[in-house]
């Protein structure tokens, strides 16, 4: 048997931020002059391509084809092969190749990288082929959310379980209503995906449930850069089988079922995908990877399912000032939707699953003081893009209903089978109409009269342990009531990152600056834990202003995922205070 090799990825050349911002529209020729080697980038209005300069065929380098009118195809020198670079098909000879993409990454200062991953197609890996499946063998059950309950053969498996309590401090909460019999459900699973840290899919609250009945169960994640379970000792879940995985191997669970995680392109930090395959039926959750496994993923698989919804974003609901108007807002949100609804028609229309299920968009912004955000934050209709996918493709597509199960045999043998998809009885509750939000509020408030805040030199503590500095961004943190209006008795405050100082007015040198009110109890709890600032920003916890309109990606990239894993030390900063 081949021995298995985990997935990397290396840089093979980096653009400046202005280099990137030369690049023309359409084919740019581009040289390492370090290693020597030659790259092609196509650049159109809504993507950028890019690929190795060395044909398929025999090696040959590329030059611009000057036959081409369009300005999107290059000709190779060795034997005239022609490559479409806007597609990354070869036009001559027809239906040869494609080319081998490299993924292409924004960095930090809005320069581009091109990265190769390798082994690009791991899932190609020991090879198999599908065999005959049963009715009722595997079968592929939907809770809530982003939660799938998988039968495969003898055993079971669950992807992502929120099932209970909020995400994002007190900004989600659970659209649909579970089964009844959820915890049951997880208890009786073999193994347990968790995709990334975000608490719609790590959710403690549900792992609390389920630590408490069977805390050995086993779990499973991705081998990210921060650890998904990087909280675990400090949320007070008792679990004792989390297994991290390499990406890109197969995990063999018995003789027919494997599993394989992927990195995420955009985010290969925090996010990731998965690939399970049951006696070579391939089904392929991408969960919320913005460019799973850099755009490339395994074609015909059984099954797909992936986020569909959008507005898992303060942006730009929770800004105000300049360009950001209601009217703006509505426009900008319908537009973006359409936008996401369209990748992803695109995307299954290229991949071409048997079946389609959009899922993990669930949600919704119940409490009553979140009223303006939920009306606001429109989200995509899963039966709109499933009715788009059907007008482009033959794929079946599957919205599915708490309690729901497809029955995967069924679908493939027949998607007419009246049997393929069991409904919920008639008269399951599908959507949530009530939701117990007081003891995860008094979680919340509890942080509002710790000791830690009766100092005012916390401020200094708290941002020195974050750790950003020697950046030209002046912040005002403004503690708040339910209202944002200011919290009284409560911290308003400037940072001043370049030095890490904290004056009393802005700086008279010319800076950037941030003005960000915070919900007093939900900054707190965040502060006091070390918790990531998603809880703020995703969450609709925050309102922010900005001048000029710029996102400083280092400043937000820091506080959301690169924060220190282990909380300030608090105790030794009260024995300090005396």
């Amino acid at each position: 048997m081949e021995q298995s090799i985990e997935q990397t990825t290396e840089v093979l050349l980096c653009l400046s931020p202005g280099e990137a911002a030369d690049l023309k529209e359409g084919i740019n020729f581009l040289r390492n002059k370090k290693t020597g080697k030659d790259f092609i980038l196509y650049k159109s209005k809504n993507r950028v391509r890019a690929c190795k300069n060395m044909c398929k065929h025999q090696g040959g380098l590329f030059i611009k084809d000057i036959e081409d009118l369009d300005g999107r195809s290059v000709r190779c020198t060795k034997h005239n092969w022609r490559l479409d670079v806007s597609t990354m098909k070869y036009v001559n000879p027809p239906g040869s190749f494609c080319q081998d993409e490299l993924v292409v990454e924004m960095d930090e200062e809005n320069g581009l990288l091109l990265l190769e991953l390798n082994p690009p197609n791991p899932w190609d890996s020991e090879p198999r082929s599908p065999e005959h499946l049963a009715f009722g063998e595997v079968q592929i059950t939907y809770l809530t959310h982003a939660c799938m309950d998988l039968k495969l053969g003898d055993k079971r498996m669950v992807f992502d379980p929120w099932l209970t309590g909020p995400a994002f401090a007190r900004g989600w909460w659970l659209l649909h209503e579970p089964p009844s019999d959820w915890l049951e459900r997880l208890c009786q699973a073999d193994l347990i995906y968790i995709s990334h840290m975000h608490s719609d899919h790590l959710s403690y609250p549900t792992l609390k449930e389920l630590a408490g009945r069977r805390p050995d169960i086993p779990i499973y994640v991705g081998n990210t850069e921060r650890p998904v379970f990087w909280n675990l000792n400090q949320s007070g879940v008792q679990l004792t089988n989390i297994n991290i995985v390499p990406f890109g191997i197969w995990q063999q669970v018995d003789k027919n079922l494997r599993f394989m995680i992927l990195m995420d392109g955009v985010h290969p930090e925090m996010d990731t995908c998965i690939i399970v395959e049951y006696k070579g039926h391939k089904i392929l959750n991408t969960v919320d990877c913005t460019r799973p496994n850099g755009g490339r993923l395994p074609e015909k698989v059984a099954l797909m399912m992936s986020d569909f919804a959008g507005g898992a974003s303060g942006f730009p609901m929770t800004f105000s000032g300049g360009k950001f108007t209601e009217e703006w807002k509505a426009q900008f949100i319908k537009a973006e939707r359409k936008k996401l609804l369209n990748y992803k028609a695109r995307l299954v229309k290229d991949l071409q699953p048997r079946i389609y299920c959009p899922f993990a968009g669930y949600f919704v912004e119940s409490h009553p003081s979140d009223k303006y955000i939920k009306e606001t934050n429109i989200k995509n209709d899963p039966n709109e893009l499933n009715n788009l996918i059907k007008k482009n493709s033959d794929v079946v597509t599957w919205t599915p209903r708490p309690g729901a199960t497809l029955d995967l045999s069924r679908m493939l043998k027949d998607p007419t089978d009246s049997k393929g998809i069991i409904e919920p009885p008639e008269g399951t509750k599908i959507y949530k109409d009530s939701w117990d939000f007081e003891p995860y509020l008094n979680i919340l408030n509890a942080a509002v009269g710790d000791d830690i805040f009766l100092h005012s030199s916390w401020i200094k503590e708290y941002f020195t342990w974050a750790g950003f500095k020697d950046y030209n961004l002046v912040v005002r943190m403004i503690e708040t009531d339910e209202d944002f209006s200011p919290f009284p008795g409560g911290y308003d405050y400037l940072v001043d990152f370049l030095d890490l100082s904290f004056p009393k007015e802005r700086p008279s040198r010319e800076h950037p600056y941030e003005e960000i009110r915070s919900r007093v109890d939900v900054i707190r709890h965040v502060v006091k834990n070390g918790l990531l600032w998603d809880d703020l920003y995703i969450g609709f916890q925050t309102r922010l202003q900005r001048s000029p309109d710029i996102y400083h990606h280092l400043f937000w990239n820091h506080f959301q995922i690169k924060l220190p894993l282990t909380p300030p030390n608090w105790r030794s900063f009260l024995m300090h205070c005396g």
